[in-house]
């Protein structure tokens, strides 16, 4: 298996990425059980990449139902330090129009039903999270849109709700006037998990749709989502091949050194098995 320090996370209808050389199709088991399927590894433009479908393939999972625990130490166990995570989003804003993309600098929780941490269970930890989005590769991302010629917006806050049904009117309108950009089902709690396990971490937004908040567009549709999610796929995976090479051999941002000063439980006081079980994530601290 190739070295792999990029990490992606496929969205609805993008569940392979064609021109990858030297596949293998490797399957983890982890603590927190099964990832959502099994993970491809391969080399795209000279760089070591890990596939994971987030739905499973034939979009099998839904939002509330992910494994992301699984999905985010599985790749973090590969050696994965960066994560591009594609993610399909309705526009909250009416520059921001269906078919663009954004890569968004905030997030607002609005998930009820999800397991957001690592830790617990005698392991105390707090991470910053002030800055959600890895700043250096949102950066990358970014530019490898405007390469590939796609309408991109740089910035912007997501909402991540529960799902799996879309929003009402009166929550979109309130969305909107909390200044929100765009909102989905997605983003998190793989977010936190990535900044828990010290890994870059950042969205591509595909937009599909204006939510219901706009009154002289028909309320969101399945049908209309996939129609346009089967056009945004192309420049999603355009996109990460641009991308790839451009990854830095060595990360100097926050992302990398998160639980140096997070874990407020001592080493001694941790139980053994968690010490275990979570060594990938906290081993480096215990020596």
């Amino acid at each position: 298996m190739p070295e792999v320090k990029l990490g992606v996370i496929g969205g609805t209808g993008l569940y392979e990425i064609e021109g990858l050389r030297d596949v293998e199709e490797v399957k983890v088991k982890t603590p927190f059980g099964d990832p959502s399927d099994s993970i491809i590894t391969g080399t795209l433009e000279g760089t070591g990449i890990a596939f994971l479908p987030r739905h499973g393939r034939g979009h099998r999972i839904n939002p509330t139902e992910l494994p992301s625990r699984a999905n985010i130490y599985a790749l973090k166990s590969l050696g994965v330090e960066w994560i591009i995570s594609i993610n399909s989003a309705g526009s909250l804003r009416e520059e921001m129009e269906p078919r663009h993309l954004v890569i968004p600098d905030q997030l607002v929780d609005r998930t009820r039903n999800r397991v957001d941490s690592f830790f617990g269970n005698g392991l105390v930890v707090h991470v910053a999270f002030a800055e959600p989005f890895c700043q250096t590769l949102s950066e990358i991302l970014h530019q490898a849109a405007r390469d590939a010629g796609a309408t991109v917006h740089k910035g912007g806050t997501f909402i991540a709700m529960e799902g799996p049904q879309f929003s009402t009117r009166a929550e979109s309108r309130l969305y909107r006037s909390w200044g929100a950009s765009i909102v989905g089902m997605t983003v998190l709690p793989e977010a936190k998990l990535a900044r828990e396990a010290e890994m870059c971490y950042a969205s591509l937004a595909c937009i599909t749709d204006y939510d219901c908040w706009h009154d002289e567009k028909e309320p969101v549709t399945v049908e209309t989502i996939l129609a346009i999610l089967a056009e945004n796929v192309g420049t999603a995976k355009e996109i990460v091949k641009i991308a790839s090479p451009r990854i830095p051999g060595r990360r100097d941002c926050e992302c990398a050194h998160a639980l140096r000063t997070g874990m407020v439980t001592p080493p001694g006081l941790i139980p053994e098995r968690m010490k275990e079980e979570l060594a990938v994530l906290i081993g480096r601290y215990l020596k």
